[in-house]
């Protein structure tokens, strides 16, 4: 056996045949949809506030990055931003939304606003430091 290094069209070429794969365990519905989504905050000067961004794939939300300004960061407005998630998710019937966050980010707001922890990675992405999952499993009765 020799192993090389591949180009992008190999990456992409492997990437389809692990779509092949699991498009044969995985309902053919969860495969027609997928979406990108940004949400901003502003307040009334025009001034960005902060922003979210997630994609829907297989029946959930999965939240990519949520950035608040740092003089925001205790004004709310992570919160607002996260509702606008959940209610996506809701519009969009989704049964959880997925994150991760790491200790020297926001892992105890996340664990205000219902999520879960399911898991985590030490020492990443360096010594000292924690990498965490988290997930919100969605009902009627989910709300922040």
């Amino acid at each position: 056996m020799e192993i090389t290094i591949g180009t992008t069209e190999d990456g992409q070429w492997i990437r389809e045949q692990l779509i092949t794969y699991n498009r044969q365990h995985v309902p053919a519905a969860l495969y027609t949809e997928s979406e990108h989504y940004c949400f901003l905050a502003w307040d009334e000067d025009e001034e960005l506030l902060g922003g979210v961004t997630a994609s829907y794939v297989w029946n959930h939300l999965q939240v990519h990055f949520l950035w608040v300004d740092p003089e925001q960061r205790a004004e709310g407005v992570g919160k607002q931003l996260m509702e606008q998630i959940e209610s996506l998710a809701e519009e969009k019937s989704c049964s959880k939304i997925l994150l991760d966050t790491f200790s020297f980010q926001a892992p105890g707001f996340y664990e205000k606003l219902g999520f879960e922890e399911y898991g985590r990675l030490a020492d990443h992405p360096t010594e000292g430091q924690t990498q965490y999952f988290f997930v919100k499993q969605l009902t009627k009765e989910s709300h922040f």
